[in-house]
């Protein structure tokens, strides 16, 4: 590719499949009713940089979470694959062709959006797609292929779309990468080699914060898993929940919760630990091969592999206390504890079953105080993330650093170096009734200053606000 004038920046939109309701159950799954859909807005934005351009030659980077495989329950009508009662209820495994599949539905239901890439290629300009956690299904060769079909360009101009494991560098002077590989929830172990093997079957390895979104998440509809605050509570505030919403749409909220996280521990347990599939003869050709299209040299690849987190299923404790299932076993033992203590006082003074909720009662307020104090850590995460931008700025010889993510929008500066998070375009609501938006939709724009070539380029963080532009300021 051609080194652009211009180069666009987005991330975590979210693509799904469309909800469009059940009978009696208006707020399940809302977010993902057509209405959100932010194709036509996505659409407007492109032709609006394009008139800004005047037809100068534009990149378009994707980075990472632009599709999400987590959230598409879709299935196949007529099909020979074999389909488990796990992935009927929860979504279909990550084999290639069910993920050929999911991609195919996720194109089929945005179609605007195809649409607006399919015309920004066609008019000479080029797009990435960088792998993030939520579509690192699109490691298979048939998922990347589908999305070629869907864009029907003619060959010189499919060969201005790539695909990217992890990373990216623009124009010598940028480094664009989701995010996900600081965060020990969603690094991917291994992006390079991202395949196991499991029985028979040939997987892409999920992390754990993918895993839970799939078989818990997915069954708990009232829940929006792209805002962290929706789920993330205390026990007051998931009774409050629990009478305001899901006593009416899911009563058994509870019970599919607690089956749907004992198969999230299982799964990320046990998928976590399986070793990566690949030729030792080829590792070397594959770096090679990630390092090239990344615009990188296999040095680079390698040494931001170094730069990632231990993943958090080597820490079984950590990922039950995020599936809530500490909570569920401390809850169990007071229970428990509870009996005991009512038994032993009965063997000696007959007293009535009150007493036993008594002690139970009385026994509850340790298990809230230790509620309150798990916080999320996605404030954390971002921080984890920025702190490792100097460093990424260096292996990758730029000057600026842009990730996506934690769907929070920020331009500030790490040890003098230039960092931009393009926040989400993801449709992110903070109440099941979808009234209360959260986050907003964010690009970098990356250009020469008054289209001077000598000079260095320069980034601008922006929210479209359809139909205008709105400059975000840097933080120092």
């Amino acid at each position: 590719m051609s080194r652009p004038l211009h180069t666009f920046v987005l991330s975590d939109i979210h693509l799904a499949d469309a909800e469009l309701g059940l009978p009696g159950k208006s707020l399940w799954k809302r977010y993902k009713r057509p209405k959100f859909f932010i194709d036509q807005s996505f659409k407007r934005l492109l032709d609006f940089l394009e008139n800004e351009t005047r037809g100068e030659t534009c990149e378009l980077i994707f980075n990472g979470d632009i599709f999400d495989f987590d959230s598409v329950m879709r299935l196949p009508l007529h099909t020979s694959l074999h389909l488990t009662w796990l992935e009927k209820n929860r979504g279909l495994f990550p084999e290639e062709e069910k993920s050929r599949f999911k991609m195919e539905v996720i194109l089929s239901d945005h179609p605007v959006f195809v649409q607006a890439v399919r015309e920004f290629v066609q008019r000479g300009n080029s797009v990435v797609f960088i792998v993030g956690n939520h579509d690192i299904e699109l490691h298979w060769p048939l998922v990347q292929k589908e999305v070629l079909k869907s864009l029907a360009l003619a060959p010189e101009e499919e060969a201005r779309v790539r695909f990217c494991e992890f990373f990216y560098v623009s124009n010598g002077d940028t480094a664009v990468e989701h995010g996900n590989q600081y965060d020990d929830y969603c690094v991917s172990s291994n992006p390079i080699h991202p395949f196991i093997k499991k029985g028979k079957k040939i997987l892409v390895r999920l992390p754990f914060g993918n895993i839970a979104g799939r078989y818990m998440t997915n069954g708990m509809g009232l829940f929006n898993p792209h805002v962290e605050s929706s789920f993330l509570m205390d026990l007051s505030e998931y009774f409050r929940f629990f009478y305001k919403y899901a006593i009416r749409v899911q009563p058994l909220i509870g019970f599919t919760w607690l089956w749907g996280a004992c198969v999230s521990f299982w799964v990320a347990i046990t998928d976590g630990l399986l070793p990566a599939m690949r030729d030792p003869l080829f590792v070397e050709q594959r770096v090679q091969e990630v390092a090239e299209k990344a615009n990188a040299s296999p040095e680079m690849v390698r040494t931001l592999l170094e730069l990632k987190v231990h993943s958090a299923i080597f820490n079984p404790v950590k990922i039950a206390r995020e599936l809530w299932l500490d909570r569920f076993l401390i809850l169990v033992l007071i229970g428990f504890l509870s009996f005991q203590m009512y038994a032993v006082i009965y063997l000696m003074f007959p007293i009535s079953k009150f007493w036993f909720f008594f002690f139970f009662v009385l026994l509850v307020p340790g298990l809230i105080f230790y509620s309150r104090n798990i916080k999320s850590v996605v404030i954390e995460t971002m921080e984890e993330i920025f702190k490792n931008a100097p460093m990424v700025a260096k292996i990758t010889k730029t000057k600026r650093v842009i990730f996506g993510h934690t769907h929070r929008e920020l331009h500030t500066a790490v040890d003098q170096v230039e960092v931009i998070n393009t926040g989400t375009w993801s449709p992110a609501f903070k109440d099941p009734e979808c009234r209360e938006s959260f986050g907003r939709k964010c690009f970098a724009w990356i250009r020469y200053p008054e289209g001077d070539l000598t000079r260095e380029r320069e980034a601008d963080l922006f929210e479209w606000n359809d139909p205008e532009l709105i400059k975000i300021p840097v933080r120092k």
